[in-house]
């Protein structure tokens, strides 16, 4: 049998662990909670988890610190828990590297659909030689000077040099080259990222383009590649063809 997936919840609120405790162990996941960020840290080394989620609250170092360290030390899968009352805390969580956000008080069903979206994103994909016989390795498509790797879902530029993406930041760009040259409103970006709807005071989108255009754009700020069409959305601008 496979080992159980591991999830290691950090929030300071011993209810809220006992309440996610109770809830995922049932659902077949091995469960470990933290209370603080000395406490999160000494456990990840003897347990491995393949997912944190991370309450932004935490005395001492809050959420947001500990997710930039995280993220540069690591590339598990990373959800944030905020308060309803602070959108700014999930645009900066994303923009560190956090790979979804929960809003508190949080549904338990939707919170597990988070987790098992999050999970299926960010386990490690199989090689070539791994593959199913028969299977076809996801294609790579090109755009411009770049190369996109859907399958090992790296991102390349024209000289040959690896660009780094986050999580989100490729479920993103994945979605803009299968959809180019067609104005895909916040909403629908939104949602076949993450399945979640978009509301007005949500800035996830408008985040994550940014960053997206720093890293593709040889001016961000007159951007080609990522076009704004004001009250609709965005656009992917480049023909796209696939190897």
């Amino acid at each position: 049998m496979p080992d159980p997936t591991r999830i290691l919840i950090v929030d300071d609120d011993p209810q809220v662990g006992r309440l996610l405790s109770r809830y995922l162990e049932p659902e077949g996941f091995k469960v470990q909670v933290c209370h603080s960020a000395n406490e999160m840290r000494a456990a990840l080394t003897d347990f491995p988890a393949d997912l944190l989620i991370l309450d932004l609250g935490l005395p001492g170092e809050d959420g947001l610190t500990l997710t930039r360290e995280i993220r540069r030390n690591s590339s598990v899968g990373i959800i944030i828990l905020t308060g309803k009352d602070a959108p700014v805390d999930r645009v900066v969580g994303l923009e560190l590297g956090a790979d979804d956000y929960v809003t508190k008080p949080f549904d338990e069903r939707e919170l597990l659909a988070r987790i098992r979206t999050v999970l299926r994103r960010t386990r490690g994909r199989p090689v070539e030689a791994e593959l199913e016989p028969g299977a076809r390795r996801p294609p790579s498509v090109c755009f411009d000077a770049w190369r996109l790797d859907l399958g090992a879902r790296e991102l390349t530029s024209g000289n040959g040099e690896s660009v780094e993406l986050t999580t989100m930041e490729f479920e993103l760009l994945s979605v803009l080259v299968n959809n180019p040259n067609r104005v895909m409103s916040r909403d629908q970006l939104l949602e076949r990222c993450t399945g979640r709807s978009w509301d007005p005071y949500d800035r996830a989108i408008d985040t994550l383009i940014v960053k997206l255009r720093r890293k593709l754009e040889s001016d961000p700020k007159h951007p080609q590649i990522i076009k704004t069409v004001r009250g609709a959305g965005y656009i992917f601008t480049p023909s796209v063809q696939r190897t």
